[in-house]
């Protein structure tokens, strides 16, 4: 295990160390071309293109593609304290998600003019579940949960096939409430989810974190089905004060570094003497956890640093332009910290929230936006999976009271019957109370 951490002083930052930091790349434009031949063989052979690339990839001999029964029996094969997990992990995850729903609503906003908006589910929905170096049952949970709390009729999983599947992530998957599992992993996965196989139901939607092919497919597929967004390696940052412990600090970047090799963890603080002590605690804790070489490695990429600023306004300036995946407060004054920051895909405030309270049981999704693209988005939510649709009712008044704005604007536009469209009605209307008043005057002079 090589460790190569040490101090820098943000100010002090070339150039290229600073593009490092803030144009991290989640490695997809290398693989591109690859995916994209990945794609077409599933979309071209279906079932049978899954079951090759299984054999490639993953040195699987896969039968059933569906595993949905095998999900609905794994709780059996987990002990009854790892199944009490997933499911307080469950239950937590569907009650922040719940309070996420979008009431629909109408309201006259003058007279004769009523507007609203109303929330529909999209009605098949794709998650997919990382599998490979580690299992990720929390990756199912965040998946699955606000699909079927958003209430979509059919919400697929694809995880990775194994000559044994991971117990505890197809229970998962089933606490969660999905409807089919299946084993299908990497880019030929979203493929399947995208397109439909023989097998594979296609889906409006595909979800979920990945590695650099499982991205690069998501981006291959938008267009066909929906994504929620493209998704890179685990990112950390925590902003830390002079009261910051500095164990905590360290221990919460080696959680997040322990991911991937590729993840991206740095702290800024004010105080060099804290920043002193994040590194030593780095090298005295790196070494005995079980992934030393992964975490050590990420701690050591071009995009992971412990730095000093000079002040704290400078430190809150460098989370704003680095935008994390995860944003750790820990001050004394994380709340006004908090009120300064904008860019972040889910903020953790205090000593006693760590992240990985997040990535597992706390509540709110651990599916966030990676490099930088907090700046425009957030991460997965009941939302997702919900479409919204405008309604509007306008009587004859309110039309009138709109009739000069929309027709001038409608010839402005070179756009003719959009303005006749509008007159038609009051030509009409007009034409009616003519005649009316010409019967009103007959039926007078007979009399």
């Amino acid at each position: 295990m090589d460790l190569d951490i040490d101090v820098r002083a943000v100010a002090d930052l070339a150039p290229d160390e600073r593009r490092a930091f803030f144009e991290r790349d989640a490695g997809v434009d290398a693989v591109r071309s690859d995916v994209r031949d990945i794609v077409a063989r599933v979309r071209e052979e279906g079932d049978v293109a899954l079951r090759e690339f299984a054999a490639e990839f993953d040195g699987v001999d896969v039968g059933n593609l569906d595993v949905t029964d095998e999900a609905e029996r794994a709780a059996e094969r987990v002990d009854d304290d790892t199944l009490a997990a997933v499911r307080t992990a469950v239950e937590n995850v569907r009650e922040f998600h719940e309070a996420q729903l979008p009431d629909d609503w109408e309201r006259e906003f003058s007279p004769g003019r009523t507007l609203g908006r109303r929330f529909r589910p999209i009605d098949r929905a794709g998650v997919y579940v990382p599998g490979g170096t580690a299992a990720y049952p929390s990756s199912a949970v965040m998946g699955v949960v606000p699909a079927v709390v958003a209430g979509v009729d059919h919400v697929a999983v694809a995880t990775p096939p194994a000559e044994e599947l991971n117990p505890v992530t197809l229970a998962a998957i089933h606490e969660a409430g999905a409807d089919r599992v299946y084993a299908a992993g990497g880019a030929q996965a979203i493929a399947a989810l995208a397109y439909g196989t023989e097998t594979v139901n296609a889906v409006r939607k595909v979800v979920g974190p990945g590695n650099k092919w499982v991205t690069a497919a998501k981006a291959e597929v938008r267009g066909a089905a929906e994504i929620d967004f493209l998704a890179g390696p685990s990112e950390l940052l925590v902003l830390a004060d002079d009261t910051a412990d500095p164990g905590l600090v360290a221990a919460d970047l080696a959680a997040q570094a322990e991911h991937d090799a590729a993840a991206s963890v740095v702290a800024v603080t004010d105080d060099e003497a804290t920043a002193e002590a994040v590194v030593t605690e780095l090298h005295e804790r790196v070494p005995d956890r079980e992934r030393a070489d992964t975490i050590a490695a990420a701690l050591s990429n071009d995009a992971s640093g412990v730095l000093v600023a000079r002040s704290m306004p400078e430190a809150v300036l460098f989370a704003e332009e680095y935008a994390a995946e995860h944003l750790s407060i820990q001050a004394a004054r994380d709340e006004d910290l908090l009120d300064r920051v904008t860019n972040a895909g889910g903020v953790f405030l205090g000593p006693y929230t760590p992240v990985a309270a997040g990535d597992y049981a706390s509540g709110p999704n651990h599916v966030l936006p990676t490099n930088g693209t907090a700046k425009s988005f957030g991460g997965l939510s009941t939302e997702t999976f919900l479409r919204s649709s405008t309604v509007q009712r306008l009587d004859e008044r309110g039309l009138d009271d709109l009739s000069d704005a929309v027709t001038t604007l409608a010839e402005a536009e070179g756009l003719e019957a959009h303005a006749e469209s509008v007159r038609a009605r009051f030509d009409e209307s007009d034409a009616d109370e003519a005649d009316a008043a010409d019967s009103d005057g007959a039926n007078a002079d007979d009399s």
